[in-house]
């Protein structure tokens, strides 16, 4: 049983010391506010990538245009 506190009374710190990083600091703001940071960076990529989506899946819309599975509208 004492064992077991004193494993317990030494793993406390490490796991509550896991929680002291949570935040963005400001200055590491600037870094993430980049454009290529974006989760779609490039907007020619994402409207190549909508485009299959909507042809290919024939589905009623890939997030904004209607469309049939031969891609043409």
């Amino acid at each position: 049983m004492k064992t077991t506190t004193t494993l317990f009374m030494l793993l406390l710190p490490v796991l509550l010391g896991g929680c002291t990083n949570l935040g963005v600091k400001p200055y590491e703001r600037d870094l993430l506010a980049h454009p290529a940071m974006a989760l779609e960076a490039d907007a020619m990529d994402k409207a190549f990538d909508d485009h299959v989506y909507f042809s290919k899946e024939a589905s009623s819309g890939g997030r904004s245009s209607a469309g049939g599975g031969c891609g043409c509208n």
